[in-house]
């Protein structure tokens, strides 16, 4: 364990605010994503998900950084990473919310963290010390009772296991993204993943609806709140909100960073307080469990980082 100097506790903090922010913009995209969903089947939706933030993504990356760092960039790699790490997980997901009810989308997601701090552990050595194991506790609890306002049960199927892969997946993407390309930029590393996942999206949902797996897509039933509700969930809930998760996974770890995804409930709440539903302390009450927990698990509190 390292004693926090100032220095380092604030980069420490920014990295966590910057991490806090992806999730509130990924929370602001899931009801845009509630209005698609029935629509576009699973495979195309998220081919159009990937492909319309990569090629905004890539548009970004070449006016900031130029072409030559786009041209040598390993692109192979890239959709490998990318269609596992990006595309297969957003497709589980899609899955997942379709096939069972937000509160197991949600329960099931609160163990991120775990499959993160595994990942550390297996592969990068990181140390299981305790106040790693208070701060994933107290994430994960909080992410339990921030789900607990309403119905809670777990549906166990199809949905259930989707979102596990999706987890699964995505997480193991998320760091894969960092460690497989050390010369890009964040910015890079976010957009080549994204194109890859695109890609391999766009292939899988040819053949889903060539081979009758996947029905075609009723165009018509796509109006103007649709095509806007699938630009948040492009763009925003996934281009902005990776850039800005890849930052953070950079800086603090994919275990530290993966503590955050249990306070979405809390930021789903909150978003749609704004829009005229109702407030929940009890959520609130688990947000600030999952706060207390990335506290300790960083060395905010105590002073020593896990």
């Amino acid at each position: 364990m390292t004693t926090l100097i100032a220095p380092a506790r604030q980069s420490l903090l920014w990295a966590n605010l910057v991490c806090a922010l992806s999730m509130i913009i990924w929370a602001a995209g899931l009801p845009a994503a509630d209005l698609v969903i029935p629509i576009i089947p699973p495979f195309a939706l998220t081919a159009l998900r990937c492909g319309l933030a990569g090629l905004v993504l890539l548009a970004v990356w070449a006016a900031f950084e130029g072409i030559t760092p786009i041209r040598r960039a390993d692109w192979g790699k890239g959709i490998a990473v990318g269609s596992l790490g990006i595309g297969l997980a957003a497709v589980c997901l899609v899955v997942g919310q379709a096939y069972t009810d937000p509160v197991t989308v949600g329960i099931i997601t609160a163990s991120m963290p775990l499959i993160g701090m595994g990942l550390e552990v297996a592969l990068d050595g990181r140390r299981i010390t305790r106040p790693l194991i208070i701060g994933m506790a107290l994430s994960l609890v909080g992410g339990m009772v921030a789900l607990a306002h309403g119905k809670f049960t777990l549906d166990l199927g199809l949905g259930a296991l989707a979102t596990f892969g999706s987890c699964l997946f995505y997480t193991w993407g998320s760091r894969a993204t960092v460690t497989a390309f050390p010369a890009l930029t964040d910015l890079g590393r976010t957009t080549i993943t994204i194109c890859g996942g695109a890609i391999a999206a766009a292939v899988a949902a040819v053949l889903a609806q060539a081979t009758g797996f996947s029905p075609a897509v009723d165009w018509s039933l796509m109006g103007l709140r649709e095509w806007g509700a699938l630009a948040v969930f492009s763009l925003l809930s996934l281009a902005l909100m990776q850039v800005l998760w890849i930052i953070s996974v950079a800086r603090i770890g994919i275990g530290a960073s993966s503590l955050h995804m249990n306070a979405v409930p809390f930021y789903v709440m909150a978003i749609f307080f704004l829009m005229g539903g109702a407030w929940s302390n009890l959520q609130l009450g688990g947000a600030a469990l999952v706060v207390l927990g990335v506290m300790i698990a960083q060395g905010f509190i105590g002073g020593k980082r896990a």
